[in-house]
């Protein structure tokens, strides 16, 4: 008795020192006995009674669960960002678990064999509340979701739970995985994934029945006041349909997502304006596969709370360069405004009274009111598009200066009138993603073409004030969302989008620091595939098309691929020759305006 006795205490010692160094606390207190619980400088474990495998097993699991958390979560981040509700806490806790044995694991390949070990054993316990369902769904789906491991396959039961969550859990899981080592934008994205839970109402339905009961009087009350809207809502959207008037609907719709405007400009355009159409299909370039291509806007791609503080890193970085910006906004709207070559049309039945004719009328009180109207501005039926190349090798400085030039040249051509569109481009993974596994899968098949899921951001649509979607730039500083480079897709990508606007002259500006570069792509197919495909579409847009194409390159010479082309190697003279470039544009011959 004496001797087992002994060795429980040895493998006690055993756990004491290996949690102490996991979770990287010299200090560490470990006991044993009582709930499992962690606090700063110390873990409880529950007793073991025996060294059986499956004693062994969980105590060093919970053991290393318990101490990663101390060495990868910060407590006041955490806290920060915890979601209300007692039921939410708890997912939130369980989530941030998951998240530091997912780190643990890929640092330590035992604490991943102790955590695999537990995991894997099969569900034995008795599921009766609802809150335990939905805990042990959304627990075991991270598991498999971050850890990679096949817990839920386990569990039974739980088919309705899954129906409802799952979606939900879905749309944010890539986020989660992405941002494993960011503990502020993964507490955020589970905090809110959570929100959309609705948890309280799923785990009060008690409640709700009482709250409805006490609303049906007050709503049979409101019925015939209900109906007489519904008769008047209905008279008024018949008026509507007679008089042509869209319906709130409607315009809803276009409000939320510009796109359908464009695509309504396309369709209306006349014969004539389909020939800015271009067919792209080049027979040596082909896509292994575009079902994990994505095209996103930037606030879809990061929490509020994470864009609100990368736009301030980007203010902070702006304000650095206040003066070189002003000047810099300043000279492009003076060149932009120089051009306009006001005039005026005077002696108008309306518009704008004509204060100098204000004599006459005191000399004649029977002269009529003179009126004036400034002549319209040519350039400013015009749309310039800024596309940003987000590989990784712009990382640092040139993406910093890319983003701060964008934010300046969309605010002063605002100022002008000119419409002004930000994209970016990049890829979703490194090293090829989930198209290059799903090549594997197909017994890698010789040159399979483009082998990475692209990533085209949206970081300002031209129909959105520079006011509303100046949070979106600061995207462009966020580690890890700068991958791998595609050019000439990238390329098609923004032309496509451009012929679908209605403006009269399109200018599209390429920022890029050198040639497309894609590892997967490259590795699997001829060494000049991606740059020959540029080449045939920088060829095409230029020759084919009325749509105005100039790139920038940074430290690289792209005049290889442009034709109108400049290279910088000084990041500093990014926005000078940005607005030079552009000012020059806008002096250029007429018969460069489309009719």
């Amino acid at each position: 008795m004496e001797k087992k006795q002994q060795i429980i205490e040895n493998f006690k010692s055993a756990i004491k020192s290996t949690a102490r160094s996991v979770s990287n606390i010299e200090n560490l207190e470990v006991n044993f006995g009582g709930k499992t619980d962690q606090n700063k400088d110390l873990i409880t474990i529950p007793e073991i009674n025996d060294l059986s495998e499956s004693e062994v097993t969980k105590t060093r699991a919970i053991a290393d669960a318990l101490s990663l958390k101390l060495r990868y979560s910060d407590f006041d981040i955490l806290k920060n960002f915890e979601p209300k509700g007692e039921t939410a806490k708890k997912l939130y806790e369980i989530a941030e678990k998951i998240r530091c044995e997912k780190i643990g694991s890929d640092e330590f390949l035992g604490v991943k064999k102790n955590l695999k070990n537990f995991y894997n054993k099969t569900q034995s316990q008795n599921i009766n509340s609802q809150l335990e369902k939905i805990s042990l769904f959304f627990e075991n789906y991270l598991k498999k979701s971050i850890l990679n491991l096949n817990t839920l396959d386990n569990l039974k039961d739980l088919q309705g739970i899954k129906d409802k969550y799952e979606k939900k859990i879905k749309k944010k899981i890539n986020l989660l995985n992405e941002n494993i080592h960011n503990q502020k934008i993964y507490n955020s994205l589970v905090s809110e994934l959570l929100e959309n839970f609705k948890l309280e109402e799923d785990l009060n339905p008690d409640k709700n029945q009482k709250d409805d009961k006490e609303k049906k009087g007050d709503n049979n009350k409101e019925n015939d006041l209900q109906t007489k809207t519904e008769k008047e809502d209905k008279k008024i959207e018949e008026m509507a349909i007679e008089a042509q008037i869209p319906d709130a609907e409607s315009l809803s719709k276009k409000s939320d997502d510009q796109e359908p405007l464009e695509l309504e400009d396309a369709k209306t355009k006349s014969k004539g304006d389909e020939r800015l159409s271009l067919n792209f299909d080049d027979s040596k370039y082909k896509v292994f596969t575009k079902e994990f291509d994505e095209v996103v806007k930037a606030e879809e791609l990061e929490s509020s709370i994470e864009l609100t503080r990368l736009r301030e890193n980007l203010d902070q970085q702006l304000q650095q360069l206040k003066f070189f910006i002003s000047k810099l906004a300043n000279k492009l709207q003076r060149k932009l405004l120089a051009k306009q070559n006001r005039s005026w049309n005077f002696d108008l039945e309306e518009g704008l009274l004509d204060t100098s004719k204000l004599t006459r009328i005191i000399i004649d009180p029977l002269n009529s009111l003179s009126f004036k109207k400034e002549s319209d501005v040519e350039f400013k039926d015009t749309l310039v598009t800024l596309l940003i190349d987000n590989s990784g090798s712009m990382r640092g400085k040139p993406i910093s200066v890319a983003a701060i030039c964008a934010d300046i040249l969309s605010r002063t051509l605002e100022r002008c009138g000119v419409k002004v569109e930000i994209l970016g481009f990049t890829t979703c993974h490194w090293k090829g993603g989930q198209s290059r596994e799903k090549w594997m899968k197909n017994n890698k098949p010789n040159f399979p073409g483009r082998l990475n899921d692209l990533r085209h951001i949206i970081y300002k649509s031209a129909d959105i004030p520079w006011r509303q979607s100046k949070k979106n730039l600061g995207l462009m500083l966020k580690e890890g969302i700068l991958k791998e480079n595609i050019d000439g897709e990238a390329l098609k990508w923004a032309f496509n989008k451009m012929i679908k606007r209605r403006e009269e002259r399109k200018i599209l500006m390429v920022i890029s620091d050198g040639a497309p570069v894609d590892d997967s792509t490259l590795s699997s197919n001829t060494t000049d595939y991606l740059e020959n495909n540029l080449k045939n579409t920088v060829k095409l847009i230029e020759n084919k098309s009325e749509i105005e194409l100039l790139a920038i390159g940074i430290g690289h010479d792209v005049t290889r691929y442009y034709k109108n082309a400049i290279k910088i190697t000084d990041i500093q003279d990014l926005g000078d020759v940005m607005i030079n470039q552009l000012s020059e544009l806008f002096t250029e011959k007429k018969n460069k305006v489309l009719h």
